[in-house]
């Protein structure tokens, strides 16, 4: 049999390898498929201020055919179409296939142009590019390589402004302290075009609405040779128009500020171009500076648009506070699309009116002045469908049962007329056992889950509105299932009550001072539980309370840094019991004969849990990126308990870490490895885990990852638990595990799925000198799978 397979790979493997030497029999003789692009940067230049292969490679006008393992599959699928037949098998494998690159010395040529003129603009004028074809190597096939000379680049020795617009100097100078070109810099064009959209986007800022990066310009003198610059920053007019004579008309820049805000709440686009009299049917409502347009009877209480709405009448326009408007309404989740548009308000001929202002820079002896104008907000806000249902139906059989489950939800975007969000699902599940011999044949399962959202913080008192809290939101939850099996009936119920808020950059918040989570065991067949060998399932099988309090913050610019460096930060804090245990050492006594208190029965939990992860990605080219993670994690029980809850415990092993495990398959410590016959339980309430990954593309959509995983958990309680498996700080290096392994990624933009082979490397539960792992067998590795990066 082994055989068998071996001889089916080796003729697959022949196959695709003539596959790969045929794609080069169609080309025309003397021409060449391009095999290989290579760009040599300028070693020689500092490696601070050297442009890298990777950054140039945009500018290349040819590029190889991509590749899948090493062979020009897609090509060789697209030559397999006849060029006489156009029907869809023949269209179909050109679809798929890739039309072959064939080598252009045109485009060699171009491409070197393009290096050279890339490399003056980042400041290198003395650049040189050329480039080298190799056709001799292989057979029909080219080899491209480009080689860069930087040599001395030329540095900014000056920096001086000219303001055509003297009012923007009293504005403008005062924030140089922020400015991104300075004295001794290299002279890099983009550099400079970085600046003008800073200058740019700080006055729009500051009431500014017509003003673009077209309004600064710069001249650079070079006449001083010794490649020194003289850069001026000219600081252009507006221009207003032509006179007669078909000359430009500047003035200074106007100042803006906002006269109307008309919010149009249910506005329908296909209503709008359409229907002339739409505008006729509608109504307005004033509310505290917004004009709310509307049809018929208005969707949303006004009060509700107000708060996400940070713009006033006669506030000077602010190009950020527009931003953070579009992204409060569409954080309602209640409107489909949002947009913010500007008119600008026509000027009475006999009514000018003037702003004066004088800056930290101003020239005391004179005032200077520019005009004043008003603009019209119109906010136009289309509703997504308000309300929604599902069903759902599932069935299932095994060897020893039949299973049914249903459920059924139903979800309200707006319940109070207050862009409140409400759902609830039902959940009902029947088993029956095959077995004729069982005593109780028959299981079954009914829950509700529910949930409302407040896009406010709703709270007993009434609370101001501060600026620095963006997006406020407030979801209570409840849940309740009940499960009448064989052998054992109990309740599952959680109450939570979450506020959730933003910054206006990067950060996000949530505090959860109501969490509360119940298991109610009603029945439990003793037989059953003395016979259950599995600790996870007998830790399910007791009565608990905790009554917590959480909190969590994240740190993550990856969406405004979308194929650059990005930073990801978690951390969570996490306490139960401190409040019901201060009110039971007031108000009532131990359980007799113990030391520890029950609330309603149970004896409720009281510990202290918390979090931390730390993810950078840093991209090392276009596409190719290093990413790393560093986690810590760690649990105190505390007062009435002695133990961690069992779900709050920390474990190793997954998808999301250690890769080279299965999920709770490593630690706690040295702690020797379960036989495959056990469920997999090794917990701790410590863990410590470090990750790296290198990412890269593979073929469309199909990207790559190799990656390796460090860590493991422990216990902290060394009275309770095996000397192996404790937390002793001069020895936890030695008791980390590692793994390697190869990933692959199918980004089909929406969702990213993932698939990580990872092979264990040093195990921390095998005996002493048998850790490193040498003999790589199935029990030593893992398959993953995932949906999203695993950080």
């Amino acid at each position: 049999m082994r055989a068998g397979v071996g001889r089916v790979v080796l003729i697959a493997a022949v196959c695709i390898g003539c596959a790969s030497c045929s794609v080069t029999r169609k080309i025309p003789d003397g021409q060449y498929l391009v095999q290989k692009v290579r760009i040599e940067d300028d070693k020689s230049t500092p490696r601070k201020e050297r442009i890298r292969a990777a950054e140039l490679e945009r500018y290349v006008r040819q590029s190889p055919n991509k590749r899948f393992l090493g062979l020009n599959v897609g090509v060789w699928l697209y030559e397999q179409a006849n060029p006489d037949k156009h029907n869809w098998w023949n269209n179909w494998k050109r679809r798929i296939g890739q039309e072959p690159v064939l080598l252009d010395m045109d485009l060699t040529e171009r491409s070197a142009k393009n290096l050279k003129v890339y490399m003056d603009l980042r400041g290198f004028l003395s650049s040189e590019a050329t480039y080298e074809v190799d056709t001799t190597s292989r057979r029909k096939r080219a080899s491209i390589t480009y080689r860069t000379r930087q040599l001395l680049p030329y540095r900014i020795d000056s920096i001086s402004y000219d303001f055509r617009d003297k009012f923007l100097e009293q504005i403008i100078l005062p924030d140089t302290a922020h400015t991104l070109i300075r004295r001794g810099d290299i002279f890099d064009i983009t550099r400079l075009n970085e600046e003008r959209e800073r200058i740019a986007s700080y006055l729009k800022d500051r009431g500014y609405y017509n003003f673009s990066v077209n309004n600064i310009e710069y001249i650079a003198d070079t006449l001083a040779g010794d490649h020194l610059v003289d850069l001026k920053v000219v600081v252009k007019q507006y221009l207003t128009g032509y006179d007669a004579r078909g000359e430009a008309v500047m003035d200074n820049h106007t100042v803006y500020r906002i006269d109307r805000i008309n919010v149009f709440p249910n506005y329908d686009p296909a209503a709008a171009r359409s229907d002339p009299h739409f505008r006729d049917r509608l109504d307005t409502l004033y509310y505290r500076g917004l004009n709310i347009v509307y049809e018929g009877k208005p969707n949303l209480r006004p009060s509700v648009l107000r708060q996400a709405v940070p713009l006033y009448p006669n506030y000077v326009y602010n190009a950020d506070q527009v931003t953070r408007t579009y992204t409060d309404l569409m954080s309602l989740g209640y409107f489909r699309s949002t947009k913010v548009a500007f008119v600008e308000q026509p000027r009475d001929v006999d009514i000018t009116n003037i702003v004066t202002y004088v800056g930290e820079s101003a020239d005391s002896t004179q005032t200077r002045y520019t005009q004043e104008g008003y603009l019209q907000c119109d906010i136009l806000c289309t509703p997504a469908l308000k309300q929604s249902f599902k069903v759902e139906l599932e069935g299932s059989t095994t060897s020893s049962f039949y299973g049914l489950s249903a459920t059924v939800g139903y979800q309200n975007r707006n319940i109070f007329r207050g862009a409140e969000s409400f759902d609830i699902a039902f959940t009902g599940g029947y088993e029956f056992m095959k077995t004729p011999d069982a005593r109780k044949r028959n299981a079954t399962e009914f829950g509700v889950t529910t949930g409302l959202s407040f896009p406010r913080f709703l709270m007993p008192f009434r609370t101001r509105r501060y600026r620095s809290v963006n997006q406020p939101k407030t979801k209570l939850e409840f849940s309740i299932n009940f499960q009448d099996r064989p052998f054992y009936r109990r309740t599952l119920s959680s109450l939570g009550l979450t506020y959730m808020w933003s910054n206006a950059r990067y950060s996000s918040f949530s505090l959860r001072p109501v969490d509360i989570n119940v298991v109610d065991m009603g029945y439990l067949d003793d037989a059953f539980l003395e016979g259950t060998q599995n600790e996870y399932l007998k830790e399910s099988f007791k009565t608990s309370f905790i009554a917590g309090l959480n909190f969590g913050y994240v740190f993550n610019n990856q969406l405004k840094h979308i194929g650059g460096n990005a930073t990801l930060v978690r951390f969570n804090l996490e306490t139960a019991g401190n409040l019901i245990d201060g009110l039971e050492h007031l108000f009532s006594k131990p359980v007799q004969g113990q030391s520890y208190y029950h609330i309603f029965g149970i004896r409720y939990s009281q510990y202290v849990r918390s979090d931390l992860s730390l993810s950078r990605k840093i991209m090392l080219g276009e596409k190719v990126a290093l990413a790393g993670r560093i986690y810590a994690g760690v649990a105190w029980p505390y007062g009435n308990s002695d133990a961690m809850p069992f779900d709050r415990l920390f474990y190793a092993g997954g998808g999301n870490g250690m890769r080279g495990w299965a999920p709770r398959t490593l630690g706690p410590g040295t702690t020797p490895r379960k036989t495959d016959t056990e469920y997999p339980m090794q917990l701790g309430d410590l863990k410590l885990e470090a990750n790296l990954e290198l990412r890269f593309p593979i073929w469309g959509i199909l990207h790559g990852a190799t990656f390796f995983d460090a860590g493991n958990v422990w216990y902290m309680n060394s009275k309770r638990y095996d000397a192996d498996a404790i937390f002793h700080f001069r020895d936890f290096y030695k008791e980390l595990g590692f793994n390697t392994g190869f990933g692959l990624r199918f980004d089909i933009k929406f969702v990213v799925l993932r698939l990580d082979w990872g092979v264990q490397l040093y195990n921390p539960g095998e005996p002493v000198g048998e850790r490193w792992i040498h003999n790589f067998k199935w029990r030593n590795m893992a398959l993953n799978f995932g949906v999203g990066y695993p950080f």
